[in-house]
């Protein structure tokens, strides 16, 4: 048994569902607690699955297992142990049973391409994972949050781009949607100690230019649409997108270095690193849901803008009023020009 055996599931860019191998001696040997963070579940349940597969007799725990002896660091000194491992039938097998996110997408997989792939029970008939030099995810990866730092993208679209790199990565799911709301106001808060809500409830003002907002050029007040007014990031000031700035260039550092590392990333694993960047930074983590909703916020705006909206309809009644003026006087003063000329007669 090699410890770099390793299995991989996970969705492309494309939406594709793909299965990354690194074999040795073209198998692979998994324990139930590795098979619990491949299938992402408990090994309580990993465990209950296997006992059924070989009470059901879908397999033969003989043939399918094996005991090896694995160096564990406890503690302060590493301590050999006898661990059973399980092969890739077993491992399938479970796969087929388990329910989560990452087997249903297993599952998927399996549909799509086992038969292309399986010609020998369950041995990988590709010479690219005979190798055992296979892991290609990782390359994918690195080349796309490469890709993500480079990119013109505001801050928070970089970071819900590397997200989109997780492991369980969902993006038609509720949590995802709900994650990336506590995500955006994690940065917030680190940078101006406000949720989104509390920073639009509270910079939102149609007394001030541009109704408060920063993200605008003084002549563009006509350019200002209701969706921008619940916007949060368009009320912070310069120091706070530059300090945002910065946060956001570590963790994608920290992002490309997993990848280098073959580290496999879940949603949690990227909202726990977040947490510890901006620890680091000496800023405040945001452990409450704040004193503004998002529906008071947005109800607060929509009034501002209306009345920013009414007060821009105003100026523009004046300005056309004193240069309809302006006009009336110019040609009166050219009528007058033309009067006082010399009588021809």
């Amino acid at each position: 048994m090699n410890s770099n055996s390793e299995i991989l599931i996970y969705q492309n860019p494309d939406g594709k569902i793909s299965l990354d191998v690194r074999l040795e001696d073209e198998t692979v040997w998994l324990t139930q607690a590795h098979m619990a963070v491949l299938f992402d579940c408990s090994s309580d349940n990993i465990s209950l699955h296997l006992k059924n597969i070989y009470e059901e007799g879908e397999l033969e725990r003989s043939a399918t297992t094996e005991d090896f002896s694995v160096v564990r660091q406890e503690g302060n000194r590493a301590v050999n142990r006898t661990l059973a491992f399980y092969n890739l039938d077993a491992i399938l097998s479970v796969g087929y049973r388990v329910k989560s996110q990452v087997a249903t997408r297993f599952r998927i997989w399996a549909t799509q391409r086992l038969k292309e792939y399986i010609v020998k029970g369950f041995a990988l008939n590709d010479d690219r994972f005979k190798t055992g030099q296979s892991m290609l995810y990782f390359d994918e990866l690195q080349e796309r949050i490469r890709e993500i730092r480079l990119s013109e993208r505001f801050f928070y679209q970089k970071i819900k781009d590397i997200y989109t790199t997780s492991i369980d990565y969902d993006p038609a799911s509720d949590q995802t949607h709900e994650f990336f709301k506590v995500v955006q106001n994690k940065l917030l808060w680190a940078i101006s100690e406000q949720t989104a809500a509390e920073l639009v409830y509270r910079r939102a003002d149609a007394a001030l230019p541009l109704m408060g907002m920063k993200s605008f050029d003084k002549a563009d007040a006509k350019a200002i649409r209701k969706s921008d007014v619940s916007i949060a990031k368009n009320y912070l000031a310069e120091s706070e997108i530059r300090l945002l700035g910065l946060l956001v260039e570590q963790y994608l550092a920290f992002a490309e270095t997993m990848a280098q590392q073959h580290t496999p990333m879940y949603m949690k694993d990227w909202a726990d690193r977040l947490d510890s960047i901006i620890q680091l930074n000496g800023r405040e983590l945001l452990d409450h849901a704040g004193k503004i909703s998002h529906a008071v916020a947005v109800e607060k705006s929509e009034l501002e803008y209306k009345h920013f909206k009414d007060e821009q309809t105003q100026l523009e009644r004046e300005n056309n009023l004193r240069e309809l003026e302006n006009d009336l006087k110019s040609l009166t003063a050219n009528n007058a020009s033309q009067n006082d000329g010399p009588d021809p007669h």
